[in-house]
Formats: structure tokens, sequence, C-alpha cells
């Protein structure tokens, strides 16, 4: 009953070690993802300042001038190098969720691990439980045949002093 406790208690221990793990892994992979929509969205503001850029037209008779061209074009660059950063922090999302798969594949496997040496040591423990119950068995069938060898012993040597005595009594009463 001990040993089912005790085993108990260390898996809870781990399976709480692992889910803080997974915890701490889920928030920063939350992190990233906020970190990319926030970036989404500045993207989308300056797309609409691309937009307004476009419709913008100082020059005369109505006519976009060479600066607003420059200001359309200096607004589609950043946009851009936004679309870049967003890119780049893509990958990283990817390539974190890859090790958040590896990291859940490593604890499954250390897990199962855990669980084939604890049954290992479980039924290294029985076989070993059975040993001492069948060699207490056999202390016991020992005992008791020494108890009725020395029983018998007392007996045949009672049995013989009564022999003994009743022909010196009989020697005599003659």
């Amino acid at each position: 009953m001990m040993k089912k406790i005790l085993l108990l208690v260390l898996f809870s221990l781990f399976l709480a070690d692992t889910y803080a793990q997974v915890t701490a892994d889920s928030m920063a992979y939350q992190a990233q993802r906020k970190k990319i929509n926030d970036m989404l969205g500045q993207r989308k503001q300056k797309f609409g300042q691309y937009d307004q850029s476009l419709s913008q037209h100082t020059g005369i008779f109505g006519l976009q001038t060479k600066n607003d061209i420059r200001r359309s074009n200096d607004i589609l660059m950043d946009i851009v190098k936004t679309d870049d950063d967003i890119f780049a922090q893509l990958k990283v999302l990817l390539d974190y969720k890859t090790f958040e798969q590896k990291e859940v594949q490593s604890h499954i496997a250390d897990a199962d691990t855990s669980k084939i040496g604890y049954m290992n040591t479980i039924n290294r423990l029985r076989d070993q439980n059975e040993k001492l119950r069948h060699d207490i068995e056999l202390t016991e069938q020992d005992q008791q045949r020494g108890k009725q060898i020395s029983l018998g012993i007392i007996f045949a040597l009672l049995f013989i002093v009564i022999l003994l005595l009743r022909a010196k009594f009989v020697k005599k009463g003659k």
C-alpha cells in the first residue's frame, strides 16, 4: 500500500512539472502570437496611409507631385519592411511551435520511460515479495517439520523410558 502511495506521489509530481512547463511554453507562444498580431495591425494602418497617399494630388491641375509619389513610395517601403519583420516573427513562431512539439514528444517519451521503469520496479518488487512469501512458507514448513520431528523423538524417548521402567519393574516384581 505504501509503495502505491509513493508511486502515485512521484507520478503526480512528474505531471505537475510537465504541466508547469507546458503552461510556460504556451504563454511564450501566446506572447509571440500577440506580437505578430500587433505587427499585422501596424501593417494595416500603414496600408491605409499608403492608400490615402495615393489619393493625394497636391500638384497643379490635381496631379501628383514628385513629393506625393516619394511619400507614397516611402510608405510602401515601410510596409515592405514591416512585412519582412512579420515574416521573420512568423518564422520564430513556427520554429517555436516545432520546438514546443519536440518538447512535448520528449516529455511523452520521458513519461513512457518512467512508466516502464515504474512498471519494471513494481514487477521486480512483486517478484521479490512472492519469493519472500515462498521463503517464509518454506521456513514455516521446516519449523513445523522440526516440531513434528522433535515431538516424535520426545514420544519415542518417552516410550523407550516407559518400556525400560516397565521392564525394570517387571524384573523386580518376579
